[in-house]
């Protein structure tokens, strides 16, 4: 046996939620493209879990789920409301929806009709949870969701307490699109290796949100606003990334072990991000990173990946940087789940093997004469 470092180019399993052949990303064989173009994130999700788009009346039934399933237990809130006033919000996160399981009745029904409402009460569940850690963070009450308000409409009502304008509302509508799933992704892995041993749903999702944390998956867009934040302002674009460059510093946002020719989300969000703060009158965030952009391209052959434009996006919708990969798990819980229905389906136990490379042949030696 021969060990593959990170399982790069390993095919582990057969899927048929999303693909990426050629550069080009697909949800159940519609190119992402057209995704973003067309559908809501409503009817994404939907496609994710059963394969097909909703027609209308499913797309409504699964509205009414979403918005009935939104709030979650006042014993979750109480219980977020003691944790640290500085809390990483991604450990936040994964403790939160560990939480939710001793809450439903449901959480070990391991019946295909259970799993798919849990996989809805988690879509639904996950924005009010961001929203409530926001606001606590800032000692300020949670506020509930609201009816009528769809799930994209009530997170950002949730979280500023102000029905959003429609413009903000398509904008993070369309970013969820572009994150909700990516193939074979380490914190999908993650989920599916958890649920392979027939464990429940919220442990799955609990798993991939602690995949999800770390810096080099979804937290790489928290650490390009960081970057535009100490560069400031557009005209120190330059000196600040050739010095980077120099000391031979990693550019988060660019690159991508499966795209060669650059990711194809990233486009959708570049052209956000220049809506957005034409919208606003301030371009600075969109002008830095254009700028970024061309250095990085041109001297060292790098694109930016879906990360990189997320962060003025977010930031020009009014989200603290705190919230970003926060919200990549809202939109990515809709994929962890689909996954994780796909993998009961037809279950095997994931159970790699390692190449050993220790010592050989050691024989015992009693303490006192070591």
């Amino acid at each position: 046996m021969t060990a593959t470092k990170g399982l790069e180019g390993i095919v582990a399993t057969t899927s048929s939620i999303s693909s990426i052949v050629d550069g080009v990303l697909t949800y159940r064989g519609y190119n992402i493209d057209d995704l973003a173009a067309n559908a809501s994130f409503d009817e994404v999700a939907y496609l994710l879990w059963h394969g097909a788009l909703p027609n209308e009346e499913q797309l409504s039934k699964l509205k009414a789920n979403l918005e009935t399933y939104a709030p979650v237990p006042a014993e979750v809130i109480e219980q977020m409301k003691l944790y640290p006033k500085d809390m990483n919000m991604m450990a936040a996160l994964r403790t939160a929806v560990s939480a939710l399981a001793l809450y439903d009745k449901d959480a070990d029904d391991m019946s295909a009709e259970s799993n798919v409402m849990k996989a809805e009460r988690l879509q639904a569940q996950l924005p009010t949870l961001v929203a409530a850690l926001s606001r606590i963070s800032e000692g300020q009450e949670p506020i509930a969701p609201k009816a009528g308000l769809g799930l994209t409409e009530n997170f950002l009502y949730m979280m500023n307490g102000e029905v959003p304008e429609q413009t903000a509302i398509e904008a993070l509508d369309k970013a969820l699109v572009l994150h909700a799933d990516h193939e074979l992704n380490a914190s999908t892995f993650a989920s599916r290796v958890t649920v392979a041993t027939l464990s429940d749903i919220y442990s799955g999702v609990t798993s991939a949100i602690g995949a999800l944390k770390g810096p080099l998956h979804g937290g790489a867009n928290e650490a390009v606003m960081i970057m535009l934040e100490e560069i400031g302002t557009p005209d120190r674009v330059e000196s600040y990334i050739n010095d980077k460059l120099a000391n031979k510093a990693k550019i988060m946002g660019f690159g991508h072990r499966v795209y060669k020719d650059g990711d194809p989300r990233a486009k959708h969000l570049m052209e956000m991000s220049r809506r957005l703060g034409e919208a606003k009158g301030d371009s600075s965030l969109y002008e830095m990173s254009i700028k970024v952009e061309d250095l990085v391209t041109s001297q060292k052959g790098l694109k930016p990946n879906v990360d990189f434009y997320s962060a003025s996006v977010y930031t020009l919708l009014g989200i603290p940087r705190k919230l970003f990969t926060p919200i990549f798990a809202i939109s990515r819980v809709s994929g962890w789940t689909a996954h994780i229905l796909e993998q009961y389906e037809n279950n095997r136990l994931i159970r790699p093997r390692a190449e050993y490379v220790g010592e050989l042949d050691l024989t015992y030696v009693p303490i006192d004469k070591r």
